[in-house]
């Protein structure tokens, strides 16, 4: 017998088995029976290769997929651990033939919707799958934008607009000490903030054998449990440290009788790896990609002939995995093995990609609170925009020592602000979360791992504050302007979905964004480069203006914007119609589905906003809508595992008509977590493989 799987009232999986390699190959196995059809997402998504059943909206991010060359990277980077590390290489291959067994016997009813059938998994293909999960967590376009703002308005406009832009992703976390928990020993606690998918982007599983018993949230398609984990001794959670580690190159190419060449920082042409590839359209003709790799990275926008509007530009990519051939693997099977948080501190030391903040704790009150990962030195141009691939002085020398960091009064808390990672990132989340969690923790002496629900689930708006101070200082409003400046005065600041308040204030809030957007001295900046479709998010103006509102409202110099007249305009807007309901009424969950819906179910409505701890992120002056959110919630209790726990958006399965496809939602939309149970007399068997 190599391996038992069983399941708790949730549906979670629970695996037992001899050998870790053994424990891979169920798990890969329990993985393709609940998450077939993601699984097979993923691995076109990693290959290029999903437009050829999702349609041509897929087709942007197909192509950056295959000029990126996340696929061949991924290749690269198993064929150095099979010569580095040949037994993690082989723990993944254990992983990818469970994965392959798994879908042979699926019935998941997605794939006969779109005709598909399941392909079959290499064992470099979960690499893969991190690579294109992660690929874009450094945020790289807001080099682009940062170039396209200063076209527009100068580059004192970069720093007016310096947040976080749509797409990134975040978390909240926080680790507090035994001196400051009931128990006398250390709770880990927060939630990742991902784009809500369905199925999720996190698998809650139990993995068990003589070497090691951990809980925790593993990525479907990767072996072991990389972000959050929980060994019983020692617990650790991540969030994005915010890092920069990519860079962006501009390339002069030219086309050769034998190829296409690029000109290097040393005056010379040097031959350009190129070839071409066929992406297959579902309902259109194929497309034909020309893939160029430079001796600075593959080229992902533009060529020899330029952008498509004909800019003279071609733009390389250059991130680590590609440099070195190491994506980290090598830290899952000691992470899975790690007794104390001097074991986690050694793991880290091989992760590479993204890079994370880390927090860890143990039960002989060891501590840990870290940045993972590998960053480039390199000048600081090369951080800020696209650089001159031509021009000599923007070569990667070495990489930077990780930051460390200690705990303030027992708490440590990381929630992408400027912290431990601020020598490595240049644009940082705001510190509302960070600073609200750490007030929060401050208000009571003494914590239990119960008490974490109410951090979890907290909805105070300090952002909110700048848009508010202009309301209060407008005079001479109509009548029903008057009225609503005074509902939102009176306000509590909580974005509640069951508040009229904050209905109100998000109305005039995108209103004003709206407003900002169309004003002459920014809607310029409005018209979009001409770079790929999937980069364009980062940028759009209205998106920026929204997440960058608190500055511009507060700015010394707003490019000649009268923006108490903006408000005033926002606020008569909104009076003239106002919203007829509650916050949750229009700030409902859309989750990212490869597949259309077709239960007819209705999208629950959300409390929180972008800047609450309860970070629920809608795009102001768009949409009310949030695609990003908590995509689990974890406390990770070092007193006893057994008072841990954890909670996904939806549920285990992703099986359509599963009793435990969406089970777990109404916990997570109420702030609970299920228990998490470890001890298998307690768990319903299902299997012997």
């Amino acid at each position: 017998m190599s391996a038992e799987t069983y399941r708790d009232a949730w549906g979670i999986p629970h695996l037992r088995a001899a050998t870790a390699g053994e424990l891979a190959r169920a798990q890969g196995r329990v993985t393709a029976r609940d998450r077939a059809w993601q699984l097979e997402v993923e691995r076109h998504r990693a290959q290029g290769t999903s437009a050829s059943f999702l349609g041509p909206g897929a087709l942007s991010w197909d192509r950056l997929a295959r000029r990126a060359r996340l696929a061949d990277t991924a290749r690269r980077c198993f064929a150095a651990l099979e010569d580095k590390d040949p037994e993690t290489a082989a723990w993944v291959r254990e992983y990818t033939d469970g994965v392959n067994e798994g879908l042979a016997a699926c019935d998941a009813p997605e794939f006969a919707r779109t005709g598909l059938a399941p392909g079959r998994w290499e064992p470099w293909t979960p690499l893969a799958v991190w690579l294109a999960t992660h690929i874009l967590f450094a945020g790289f376009p807001a080099k682009l934008w940062r170039e396209h703002i200063t076209a527009h308005l100068g580059p004192d406009a970069v720093a007016l607009f310096a947040t976080d832009g749509p797409g990134t992703a975040g978390s909240n976390g926080w680790l507090v000490s035994g001196e400051r928990t009931v128990t006398g020993h250390a709770i880990v606690a927060g939630d990742p903030h991902r784009f809500i998918e369905e199925p999720g982007v996190y698998q809650q599983i139990h993995l068990s054998c003589p070497e090691f018993d951990v809980v925790g949230l593993a990525v479907p398609g990767v072996p072991g449990i990389a972000h959050f984990g929980h060994t019983g001794t020692v617990a650790w959670a991540i969030t994005n440290a915010m890092a920069d580690y990519q860079d962006l190159y501009r390339e002069r190419l030219r086309r050769t009788g034998a190829g296409v060449e690029a000109l290097g920082p040393d005056g010379t042409w040097h031959r350009a790896a190129r070839h071409t590839e066929t992406i297959h359209v579902a309902g259109e003709d194929s497309v034909e990609v020309e893939v160029i790799e430079t001796d600075r990275g593959p080229v992902i926008a533009g060529g020899p002939e330029g952008l498509d509007d004909g800019t003279p530009a071609a733009l390389s990519l250059r991130y680590p995995p590609r440099v070195t051939a190491d994506l980290g693997f090598g830290a899952l099977l000691p992470l899975l093995r790690a007794r104390r948080v001097a074991d986690v501190d050694r793991a880290l030391d091989a992760w590479a990609e993204p890079v994370n903040v880390v927090q860890a704790a143990d039960t002989e009150g060891g501590l840990l609170h870290r940045v993972a990962g590998r960053v480039p030195v390199r000048a600081t141009a090369n951080r800020l925009r696209p650089v001159p691939a031509w021009e000599p002085g923007h070569e990667w020398t070495g990489w930077h020592t990780p930051p460390r960091a200690g705990l303030t009064d027992g708490v440590a808390v990381m929630a992408n602000q400027r912290g431990p990672a601020t020598p490595l990132g240049v644009e940082f989340a705001p510190p509302h979360r960070a600073d609200r969690i750490a007030a929060l923790l401050a208000g009571k002496e003494r914590w239990s791992a119960a008490d974490m629900l109410a951090l979890h689930t907290d909805t105070h708006l300090a952002s909110a504050g700048p848009l508010l101070d202009l309301v209060t200082a407008l005079d001479g409003l109509s009548p029903g302007a008057a009225a609503l400046r005074d509902r939102l005065l009176a306000w509590d600041r909580h974005m509640d979905a069951d508040s009229a308040g904050a209905a109100a204030y998000a109305a005039v809030r995108g209103a004003v964004v709206r407003h900002l957007a169309a004003h002459p001295a920014l809607a310029p900046a409005a018209v979009p480069p001409a770079y790929p479709e999937v980069l364009q998010p980062w940028l759009a103006l209205v998106p920026r203006i929204a997440y960058a509102l608190e500055h511009l409202l507060r700015a010394e110099d707003p490019y000649g914007i009268d923006r108490a007249e903006a408000v005033r305009a926002a606020l008569e807007e909104v009076a003239a119609e106002p919203p007829a309901g509650t916050w949750g009424d229009t700030h409902r969950l859309a989750p990212w589905r490869a597949l259309p819906d077709t239960s007819g179910s209705p999208e629950p409505g959300l409390s929180g906003d972008h800047d609450c701890v309860l970070c629920t992120s809608a795009v102001p002056g768009l949409t009310d809508r949030a695609a990003r959110g908590p995509a689990a919630r974890y406390v990770w209790d070092l007193a006893d595992r057994r008072r841990s726990g954890w909670v996904v958006p939806h549920g285990a399965s992703g099986v359509p008509g599963s009793p435990h496809r969406r089970d777990q939602q109404p916990l997570w939309l109420g702030g609970e977590l299920a228990p998490v149970v470890t001890d298998f007399d307690w768990l319903t068997k299902e299997t012997d493989d």
